[in-house]
């Protein structure tokens, strides 16, 4: 039970958990606008922390395609179609994270 306590705790939510020796229990805060704006910012770190994360797998995935054209296992043709479409789905997820981000500050916020 102290594991959980201490994992809530560290989750920077703004949570004090207590604990009975049965159940943990997490008192939550009413969302003042304050804390809506806080939530919001967090919101907003976690959507940059994602687009970023998806910008690396497209990095990753353009070196594993440039090194195949210069083993030559692929044509210019295949590396390029390959390029296009690692940055269409690139720019399909971030659009996904940025929906998300958009539609959770409107429910915190109110928008």
């Amino acid at each position: 039970m102290s594991a959980i306590e201490k994992a809530i705790r560290s989750s920077n939510l703004g949570l004090n958990p207590t604990n009975d020796g049965k159940v943990v229990r997490i008192p939550l805060p009413a969302l003042t606008e304050e804390r809506r704006k806080e939530l919001s910012k967090l919101v907003h770190k976690y959507a940059e922390e994602g687009r970023n994360g998806v910008r690396q797998v497209r990095r990753d995935a353009n070196e594993r395609l440039k090194k195949l054209l210069k083993d030559h296992k692929i044509s210019e043709d295949d590396e390029r179609r390959g390029l296009e479409d690692v940055q269409r789905i690139t720019d399909q997820h971030v659009a996904m994270i940025d929906d998300l981000q958009k539609k959770k500050d409107g429910e915190l916020l109110g928008k």
